[in-house]
């Protein structure tokens, strides 16, 4: 029931037919991958590149030495979960050097906070596209300048579910929109942009052996996620400040997203994907279920639920980063 329907021979989605046949979502993007995290040739010829939101200069800042050794990009919504992952991550990796330690924010700009736990590195990266996409472009380039070497970016979070047990675990195929078209479309100079929004099909089925045999006795499946604009209305909640449409549309509406297997509901998975493979980069998202959007609209778990239920995406990224590091998957 919740199988990802990728293939769109029939282009019913009307995606742009140049995008459609050079990026087809089936497509897996493992041989676009190349060391550097950017695609601008613009970069390289700028003697100076301040990354305003975290603070950071190519000229003052030794980036190389500070970030050079990271392997994962993992980002999350709030400060305080990239700190908790930053702390759960040291544990798992056994890095004695920092366990029992609080993590310091080593972001210098008060935008976006910044962790690292060894080869990881943990930042937040706000609510929606707009915000996740700032701190995108800003880590990407800072992975470029330090010389890391093809970082895997995994984005960590909640969201909600469409006939999912609330605590259910998600792992993103594809991410679409509200139109269930498979692609992030921006205006650039005037004109839209189309980029393919499918992630690293390899890797989410790396991610979900890792979780049958770490996270057994939870449901987890791999799906589209919906992305939505905002968290009222573009998610067809019945209450936000206004709304234009009655419990019957709502359900109608998440009825057709569940027939065409969408799992899940958030707001940064389209950005996230469409940006990460743009530059070749391996890249997940992983969402736990905070409510069964059939049953309600409003979240109501106690926070007790709430942190068994984070703790179980937390677990599963950095049991996944510990097997990939060791060379288990």
């Amino acid at each position: 029931m919740y199988n990802c329907k990728i293939n769109d021979s029939s282009n019913r989605y009307g995606m742009d037919e140049q995008i459609l046949t050079t990026h087809s979502p089936l497509e897996n993007y493992g041989h676009r991958r190349r060391t550097s995290s950017i695609n601008n040739p613009h970069i390289d010829e700028m003697t100076e590149d301040v990354l305003y939101h975290l603070g950071f200069t190519k000229l003052n800042d030794d980036l190389r030495i500070m970030f050079g050794d990271v392997q994962f990009v993992c980002v999350g919504g709030t400060p305080e979960r990239m700190q908790a992952f930053a702390e759960y991550v040291s544990k798992i990796l056994e890095l004695t050097n920092q366990i029992g330690e609080e993590f310091p924010n080593i972001s210098k700009s008060s935008r976006y906070s910044m962790y690292k736990a060894g080869p990881v590195l943990c930042v937040s990266h706000g609510i929606g596209s707009p915000s996740v996409s700032i701190v995108l472009h800003e880590i990407m380039k800072l992975m470029h300048h330090a010389g890391a070497e093809d970082p895997i970016f995994l984005r960590i979070g909640t969201s909600g579910g469409l006939g999912l047990p609330p605590g259910s675990i998600v792992i993103t195929s594809v991410s679409v929109n509200g139109m269930l078209q498979p692609y992030q479309e921006l205006v650039v100079l005037g004109k839209k942009v189309q980029r393919p929004s499918a992630l690293d099909q390899e890797l989410c089925k790396e991610i979900k052996s890792v979780a049958d045999k770490y996270l057994k006795g939870c449901n987890v499946v791999i799906g589209k996620t919906m992305c939505a604009d905002d968290f009222y209305e573009g998610q067809g909640r019945l209450d936000g400040a206004f709304c234009d449409y009655n419990n019957e549309d709502k359900l109608s509406y998440l009825e057709e997203l569940k027939e065409e297997g969408v799992c899940n509901i958030e707001m940064e998975s389209l950005t996230f994907a469409a940006m990460c493979r743009n530059v070749g980069l391996r890249a997940g998202v992983i969402c736990v279920t905070v409510v069964d959007r059939f049953k309600g609209d409003q979240v109501t778990m106690s926070l007790n639920e709430m942190e068994i239920w984070q703790e179980r995406v937390l677990r599963l990224a950095a049991m996944y980063i510990k097997e990939h590091l060791t060379r288990e998957i």
